[in-house]
């Protein structure tokens, strides 16, 4: 199993059977993934964390040119129905449901959502994964929430945490979050895209390497295994 970074909060993860699954896909506003070919990305699934638009800017093109399975709340369902697309998993918090992949289940996060078309989205959520015999968590937009304690003893092989600051959680919170959730592995995500979420690199890994923790910032565009 693997991931890939595209940038922002817009990751994918390829099971060893090949199938891909792609969360909250921003790529053409995002100048720092100018070189991302979105006509490349073919992902079996699509999951949708909340409705912000750098999180699903992206998402009904990708849908339309990859035929993808869009996971998300029901509310953002219900908005791609009207969008014309039917191929769609309306969930919500504390729901979960098994795919061909795996087991997908809806776990809070403490955030807001509205569609870039000021539609309601629905509440954020964030996604604990059971694929492949490994468990994986990707927050989605979030603060730092004791919820997160709820996910101590999933025995977490790894999270993915925005760590920007300003809209969501930064790297001090997320390190307490990493605490919570009792996981050591953590991707860090929605940074660097604007001004108000760019981070010191070498200060944030410096701050994870002391609290014991093994954090991976990869580059756009950078694969790593899980």
């Amino acid at each position: 199993m693997k991931t890939t970074y595209y940038g922002q909060s817009t990751v994918e993860i390829e099971l060893s059977s090949g199938t891909k699954l792609l969360f909250d896909p921003f790529i053409t506003h995002n100048p720092l993934a100018k070189d991302v070919d979105l006509q490349t990305l073919k992902p079996d699934y699509i999951l949708v964390s909340h409705g912000h638009g750098d999180h699903v800017a992206d998402l009904i093109e990708v849908q339309k040119n990859s035929g993808a399975k869009v996971i998300c709340i029901a509310e953002i369902a219900n908005w791609l129905n009207g969008k014309g697309i039917d191929n769609v998993h309306g969930m919500n918090i504390g729901g979960g449901f098994n795919f061909d992949f795996g087991r997908v289940k809806m776990v809070n996060a403490v955030h807001s959502s509205t569609m870039p078309d000021g539609a309601a989205g629905g509440n954020p959520a964030g996604f604990l994964l059971t694929i492949e015999g490994k468990k994986i968590y990707f927050s989605g937009d979030t603060a730092l929430t004791y919820d997160m304690k709820l996910l101590e003893d999933e025995n977490l092989d790894w999270a993915y945490f925005p760590i920007g600051d300003n809209y969501t959680m930064g790297a001090d919170d997320a390190i307490k979050a990493a605490g919570f959730i009792n996981c050591k592995n953590i991707i860090g995500i929605h940074y660097d895209s604007f001004d108000v979420i760019k981070i010191d690199k070498d200060e944030v890994r410096e701050k994870f390497i002391k609290a014991g923790l093994n954090l991976k910032l990869p580059a756009i565009g950078e694969t790593i295994d899980l």
